[in-house]
């Protein structure tokens, strides 16, 4: 039976489209054939320095096309890419590094770490990266999250939870046109999405910040196809003058995170009428969750939507539960809260949510308050 491998989806993309743009960022841009010579090369150097199947290497760094190489390389030789947030500070990233137990800290410039990426990118192979067998239930990477807690938990996702995440995105069998990613590389959503669009031999285009003339210039330079923004982005997207640019190649405006008010959903509907809008949710342990079709986005406010295809859910004392076959190994190294979260297969979102007589859910609130800001979840201490 052909395995689930993250490395694969670089070498099947480059296999079928070596000369497609894969990953642009600031000026710069790789096609899928460097990023798939890049990588394999980089995964030797990492197995040059004792880098092997299992073993974590942390990333702190802000966005870049040269973190795409390395995300791939790991997942060659069966290591565990650790993403940490660029805007930590030592004393907030340090105790990461230790709960991860990384072998390896790679920075760029901006961040002290053990080598910094560029240096490791100039670096010749000495041979090949590894013979190490690796297999579709090993872990890839681990998103730290505090999810409903305030203390950060490592979120273990293996290469077949990745592979099935990406494909559960609604991947096409050919390329459609640019997706406009304004998610970090820290943040779960800065990978999933892009490897749901790398699968089908799309251009990922990075646009840091949040910034609604940057992420326009970038549906334009581009021909985005797909544009996925956190309600707040979406509304300072709505609310300045877009006539200067041409964005009439997006047919996709999507959405989640956060609630989504009937008027935002109206507005992008008369802002982008060639478009098509749907509401994701999901998190970093249980990946895509519900997903609210076009057709029902104003039909059904307030609703994330049915249960994605695979994933059966139940409401505990009104607390939503989740199994499906992509959700996380568990949290690493944290055996008190993966206990706690994760039983016989089943995850408990903290979540509150309703279901209705059509089986579509929405969420009302949290089990542990937290405050909500920039798509990212802020213990209130």
């Amino acid at each position: 039976m052909q395995r689930l491998l993250v490395g694969d989806v670089i070498n099947s993309a480059a296999a079928r489209t070596p000369r497609a743009t894969a990953v642009v960022h600031g000026g710069r841009h790789l096609t899928f054939a460097e990023v798939a010579t890049a990588a394999e090369n980089l995964a030797s150097v990492l197995a040059a320095r004792g880098v092997g199947r299992g073993d974590r290497v942390a990333w702190w760094g802000f966005t870049t096309v040269d973190a795409v190489p390395l995300y791939f390389a790991t997942a060659h030789i069966g290591a565990v890419l650790v993403p940490v947030n660029p805007a930590f500070g030592d004393d907030e990233a340090k105790p990461l590094f230790e709960v991860a137990d990384a072998a390896l800290v790679i920075s760029d410039d901006a961040h002290p770490g053990e080598v910094g990426l560029p240096e490791l990118m100039a670096e010749r192979p000495l041979g090949p990266s590894s013979s190490t067998e690796v297999d579709e239930d090993d872990a890839h990477i681990i998103f730290f999250t505090s999810g409903t807690t305030g203390k950060a938990k490592g979120v273990v996702l293996s290469h077949r939870t990745e592979v099935i995440r990406a494909m559960l995105g609604g991947m096409s069998t050919w390329p459609r046109g640019a997706t406009i990613c304004m998610f970090p590389q820290f943040h779960m959503a800065g990978w999933a999405s892009t490897l749901e669009a790398w699968l089908s031999s799309e251009t990922v285009v990075y646009v840091g910040g949040g910034d609604p003339a940057q992420i326009l210039d970038a549906v334009e330079r581009h021909r985005g196809h797909r544009l996925y923004c956190i309600p707040a982005v979406w509304r300072r997207i709505l609310d300045i003058d877009r006539t200067g640019w041409d964005l009439s190649t997006l047919r996709q405006t999507d959405t989640g995170t956060s609630a989504t008010t009937p008027a935002l959903l109206a507005d992008l509907r008369q802002a982008f009428p060639l478009t098509t809008t749907t509401i994701s949710y999901g998190s970093t342990e249980a990946g895509l969750v519900s997903r609210l079709a076009p057709q029902d986005v104003l039909r059904k406010h307030g609703s994330v939507g049915p249960p994605a295809p695979s994933v059966t859910v139940r409401l505990d004392d009104g607390v939503l539960v989740v199994r499906s076959g992509h959700l996380a190994s568990g949290y690493f190294r944290n055996p008190e809260a993966t206990e706690a979260a994760f039983e016989n297969g089943w995850f408990r979102t903290g979540e509150l949510a309703e279901q209705d007589d059509e089986g579509f859910l929405s969420i009302v609130g949290r089990t542990k308050e937290m405050i909500r800001t920039g798509g990212e979840w802020v213990a209130p201490v």
